[in-house]
């Protein structure tokens, strides 16, 4: 792909004093722009109390988090090219500079493509029977009157929708694995419902003994059934880096980061991890607090494989596979005014918007590994949040 023609301007920095209100207001004023509004709230303004119910219990007002901006990200998603500023709250230093210098690599290499390849929302009832047998035949029944079932997750819920069940036999026990379209919600409160009424279905026509609506509990916490099957949105950005366009910006050779990262591999065997990545619990984390996820889901979503490799040109390949985000773009705090804001930033907000939502969140965080990758080859890290990262009393410095 050839290198986008930049609409968006670059993020304004000014190193002696990149704190100060007017250089904040002009980056701010970027974003207004990009979202088509007033940020009022992410300027600092309070946000009503009213506004957090259905969100918290005994509330006593709002945490303010810093929130500052990456990009601009030039990304080809499965509904159109796109530029876009990307919203990250965090309190680490170093890293929205991390990840801007991975978005201006992909951008000058032509742009991240970035696509949800499958999406469906899994839940794991479970059922007891006197014997594998009546495991065995419950699971049969299930299947056959997948149908039946199905009616009662669309009495629930305009959008929801049971795709398929595959059961699993377990000694005496029967493992449902339920899997459900959602729309451009998250969806977690309708599949649990849809779940426990259909387990319980299930278990009087089948004479179960007992049955547990989270019979193998998934749920925000990182497993190697959702790395291998995907539960949500599973994600794949990749982008192909010219080795002139890494050696001007990111100072490294093709070969060095593919060195680089079959070491990491290596380390990641040994330990066992499902996170295949580098920094992608950093990116995903920042983007989701900013956005108004359910910022528990980040367990499950920071779980995935980076793939670098030199082409047959000598250029760089860079892959990222996301399994298993778990987003939405609407219901739950994406409600809330400081949410709203940001997912207007990146064009997001709203229904029809969360499988944009998840290819921007995956091309966000290629670009960070990338950096980060580039930074490690180079023994960057620790100088680079020496000098950005510090917080330390100037008496100290």
């Amino acid at each position: 792909m050839d290198a986008p023609s930049p609409r968006l301007p670059r993020i304004p920095r000014d190193r002696a004093q990149d704190y100060e209100a007017s250089i904040v207001a002009r980056r701010r004023a970027l974003c207004e722009g990009a979202a088509g509004r007033p940020l009022h709230h992410a300027a600092g303004e309070p946000v009503p109390t009213e506004a957090a119910k259905g969100n918290i219990e005994n509330l006593i007002g709002y945490l303010q988090v810093p929130l500052g901006i990456a990009g601009p990200l030039w990304a080809h998603t499965s509904s159109g090219s796109c530029e876009v500023y990307v919203p990250m709250a965090t309190t680490e230093g170093a890293m929205v500079a991390s990840y801007s210098r991975g978005m201006r690599v992909m951008n000058l290499a032509g742009g991240v493509r970035t696509r949800v390849l499958a999406d469906g929302l899994s839940q794991h009832p479970m059922l007891l029977f006197a014997d594998g047998a009546g495991a065995e035949r419950a699971g049969r029944w299930a299947q056959e009157n997948q149908r039946d079932l199905a009616k009662i997750v669309e009495g629930l819920s305009r959008h929801g929708r049971l795709q398929r069940i595959e059961p699993q036999v377990i000694g005496r026990r029967l493992l449902l694995r339920l899997v459900f379209s959602t729309g451009d919600a998250i969806g977690i409160n309708m599949a649990a419902n849809a779940s426990d009424r259909i387990a319980a279905h299930v278990a009087q026509a089948c004479g179960a003994e007992r049955y547990y609506v989270h019979g193998q509990d998934v749920e925000k916490r990182a497993n190697a059934r959702a790395l291998v099957e995907g539960r949500g949105r599973s994600v794949l950005a990749e982008v192909s880096v010219p080795r002139a366009v890494l050696l001007e910006t990111l100072r490294v050779e093709p070969k060095a980061l593919a060195d680089i990262h079959r070491t990491y591999c290596v380390g990641y065997a040994q330990m066992g991890t499902q996170n295949w990545a580098v920094q992608i619990a950093n990116g995903l984390a920042a983007v989701l607090l900013a956005c108004g996820q359910d910022v528990a889901y980040l367990t499950e979503c920071a779980t995935g494989w980076l793939d670098l490799e030199v082409t047959a040109s000598g250029d760089l390949y860079a892959a990222l596979t996301l399994p298993n985000l778990i987003v939405g773009t609407v219901g739950g705090g994406t409600s809330l005014p400081a949410a709203q804001e940001c997912l207007d930033v990146l064009g997001c907000r709203g229904a029809g918007k969360a499988q944009r939502f998840a290819e921007l969140l995956g091309a966000t965080a290629l670009a960070g590994d990338l950096s980060l990758m580039a930074a490690f080859c180079r023994h960057e890290f620790v100088a680079a949040h020496e000098r950005l990262g510090r917080n330390r009393p100037a008496q100290d410095a």
